[in-house]
């Protein structure tokens, strides 16, 4: 019976903890099949911006395996707009691991790792819709093993 209880208490600690993230417009995380990332599956995120008029964070999520083979991750990211005209298009680098000790970065749990990266900052939408992100991967390997994970997170900048 006192674990019972003691499990109700934890998931409804952990449901307020997760419900009190006032910022946050969107986040959504999508699995990579078979933790290999091919070039030709891109993963699409849609979210909705309400108030064009305040400033927006946009981050990119990232879970790999520690059996990942490189240090960084290239991830080519594609914004568009309600009106599906390109609106950010840029080539971004992810550092997953410390380029000279080879250290994992980011949240570990044995060997799973995530990671959230600040990929725009302060953005202000041209108009409320719905906008679009399409993330693929840039790396010279296809498919890429051990990323397991990718996902966007959209959230307003705290004043």
């Amino acid at each position: 019976m006192i674990q019972v209880r003691w499990y109700f208490y934890l998931v409804i600690f952990i449901a307020a903890l997760t419900g009190c993230d006032k910022n946050r417009v969107f986040e959504e995380n999508q699995d990579i099949p078979d933790n290999n990332w091919q070039i030709k599956n891109v993963p699409q995120f849609s979210f909705t911006i309400e108030d064009p008029q305040t400033p927006y964070n946009i981050y990119f999520n990232v879970r790999n395996a520690i059996f990942y083979e490189f240090y960084n991750l290239y991830v080519r990211a594609e914004l568009t707009g309600p009106d599906k005209k390109p609106l950010h298009l840029k080539l971004h680098e992810m550092y997953l691991m410390d380029k000279t000790t080879g250290r994992p970065l980011g949240n570990g749990a044995g060997d799973i790792f995530d990671h959230q990266f600040l990929a725009i900052k302060n953005l202000k939408f041209p108009q409320a819709g719905t906008y679009k992100i399409r993330l693929k991967q840039y790396m010279r390997k296809d498919p890429l093993p051990g990323i397991m994970a990718v996902g966007l997170r959209v959230e307003k900048v705290s004043p």
